[in-house]
């Protein structure tokens, strides 16, 4: 029993000296993250817990809930709404219409809507090239296989609030680009303009 006791012991007192040597490695990094990276982590990993799917995960999706809103309509809203936040609209790339020419059958709706404040941009090139992946913000208009509209855009909060925190303009700037690209694809979901 004596030895049992002993053991139990020396592995209470590993773990212990584990779990202080860890929080002293990982403390110091842990201050310097965006004051959002826990709850944003916590609901990627909810996410990903409940679909499985990363890319799932990493997105935001929204129905187009009146079915009588046709593809042109909600690019037309876009476009719209996007002018009317001062967010440029730089392009966009009918993928159903390339699927369609490689492959000779008919594909279901697929388009990629890009947009861009060249403004906000230049700070996130200038603080980190690697912003550039991010660039420009596009919105995806997809038919799903049952055929409903949905808009998807990459989550930016992990861009945002998944490491150290963004110099105080930067960090403003990406938050308002992140809710002018939220409320292009509710606004435009219900067909607004």
């Amino acid at each position: 029993m004596g030895m049992i006791k002993n053991v139990l012991a020396i592995i209470g007192l590993v773990t212990l000296l584990g779990t202080g040597y860890g929080y002293a490695k990982v403390a110091p990094k842990l201050s310097q993250m965006d004051p959002g990276y826990m709850p944003m982590y916590m609901d990627f990993a909810n996410r990903l817990l409940e679909t499985l799917d990363p890319g799932v995960a990493m997105t935001w999706a929204v129905p187009v809930e009146n079915p009588d809103l046709t593809p042109n309509d909600i690019k037309e809203s876009l476009k719209s709404l996007a002018s009317a936040k001062n967010f440029l609209f730089v392009g966009e790339a009918a993928f159903y219409k390339q699927v369609e020419a490689v492959t000779g059958q008919p594909y279901r709706h697929v388009e990629f809507l890009s947009f861009c404040d060249a403004r906000v941009g230049k700070m996130m090139a200038d603080y980190q090239d690697a912003y550039t992946a991010f660039m420009p913000c596009r919105i995806a208009l997809v038919r799903d296989k049952q055929g409903k509209l949905w808009l998807y855009s990459m989550n930016l909060d992990m861009m945002i609030h998944g490491g150290k925190e963004l110099p105080p303009e930067l960090r403003k700037e990406a938050l308002r680009i992140r809710n002018v690209i939220k409320e292009l694809m509710t606004q435009a979901a219900k067909g607004e303009f």
